[in-house]
This record gives C-alpha cells, sequence and structure tokens, in this order.
C-alpha cells in the first residue's frame, strides 16, 4: 500500500465532507466520516450521525457515546483503540432513519473504510448495520451471535440509544460485549489457520561456499 492506512482514510473523511451524493448534506454542520484506530482490530457500525455528532464531526459524542465508552472499559479497551463508522455519514432530518438510497450513496464510504482498516470483527450496532450484513434479520433474535467468514467476524448488538431508551436490554448488551475478546481470539485463530504455510517440497537454498585463504 503506497499510503499509510491513516491517509487513506483521512482522503476518505474529505470526500465524506464535501459529498453532495443525496439529500443528507443539506440543512448541517459537518460530514461525520468516522474515527479512531486505522489499525483497529475492532470496527463498530452505527446508523447514522445525531446532534452532537452533527456539531463536531465525530461518531457517538452524545450519551449512546458515552455509554459505549464504559462498554468497551468492561473490556479494557478504549474508544481510540477501536474504529468507530455509520452506515450513512451525515445527520437525517429530526434523527429519522436512514432512507435506502442515502445509505446506498454512503456506502462506497464505508465499503473503502472496512478494506483499509480490515478489522478481525465488525460490530454492529442497531437494524440499519446490521442489515449489511445479516439481511432480513431481526436485531431480537441475533443478537450476541456472531457469523464468521475468512477474514472477520460479524457481531449483531443492540444500538446503545436503544439500551439507553429500554434499561431492561442493559443486561443483555452487556454480556454480548463481553464476549468481544473471545470472538477476537477465535477470528485470529482461524486467520493464523487460513494463512500461505512454507512449501515443505520447495529446496533449502544451498549453503554459502568458504572462500579459500590460499
Amino acid at each position: 500500500m503506497d499510503q499509510s492506512r491513516a491517509d487513506i482514510l483521512a482522503s476518505i473523511a474529505a470526500e465524506v465532507r464535501a459529498c453532495k451524493l443525496c439529500r443528507l448534506y443539506q440543512n448541517t454542520t459537518n460530514g461525520v466520516p468516522g474515527a479512531g484506530d486505522p489499525n483497529a482490530e475492532i470496527m463498530f457500525i452505527g446508523e447514522g450521525p445525531g446532534f452532537h455528532e452533527d456539531r463536531q464531526g465525530l461518531p457517538f459524542v452524545g450519551r449512546s457515546g458515552d455509554y459505549l465508552e464504559k462498554l468497551l472499559a468492561m473490556i479494557n479497551l478504549q474508544r481510540a483503540q477501536v474504529f468507530i463508522a455509520n452506515v450513512v455519514k451525515h445527520r437525517p432530518p429530526e434523527n429519522r432513519d436512514p432512507l435506502p438510497d442515502e445509505m446506498a450513496a454512503c456506502k462506497p464510504y464505508l465499503d473503502k473504510q472496512v478494506d483499509v482498516i480490515d478489522p478481525l470483527i465488525i460490530v454492529t450496532l442497531g437494524r440499519f448495520s446490521m442489515g449489511r450484513y445479516f439481511p432480513g434479520g431481526k436485531i431480537t433474535q441475533i443478537h450476541g451471535k456472531p457469523k464468521f467468514d475468512d477474514r472477520r467476524a460479524y457481531y449483531p448488538l443492540f444500538h446503545p440509544a436503544a439500551v439507553l431508551r429500554n434499561p431492561n436490554l442493559e443486561k443483555e448488551m452487556e454480556a454480548d460485549f463481553k464476549r468481544l475478546p473471545e470472538i477476537l481470539a477465535q477470528v485470529k485463530a482461524l486467520r493464523a489457520k487460513s494463512a500461505p504455510k512454507p512449501d515443505s517440497n520447495q529446496e533449502p537454498p544451498p549453503l554459502p561456499k568458504q572462500l579459500s585463504l590460499f
């Protein structure tokens, strides 16, 4: 990769801030490309920016962000060690649900971020990000149930805002979150298993000849 991951992500962020591919950029203060560690092992994908995110240009900085940081602390992680993004990059009016054409317009940006970061786990927060990887799934039925491919795990969780609205979900959310280190270890083992091994039939390189002193 000619550019560093950080440089590529910065370039994507600049494109997002200038983006006018759908109506969402209208009447917003800032685009919210995403933020975090370019080399993150865990990437969180939420739904869309809210009021505070729009003002600061950063994801999950309101009450949902505070709760997400509390959950991260439970597994000894900080926000700076993960990457956080959303399925849409500008705030929907009145925090309404993102529409299909808006998610489609933002999809290339999010796809590029996933490709660059290459996380071991993608954690979906809420039903709209879940729909990218679990089409037709219902969050109440599949939360906390990871699926794996040869690169990573996809792990659907409730959206932090949903838990704040309904404290009865908190126990399940925390139990699901505490499984992240276990799932991370599983993905590392899968990647190690699928890594190409040296060809045992290949002839070893010839030993260097000793130079004569005479």
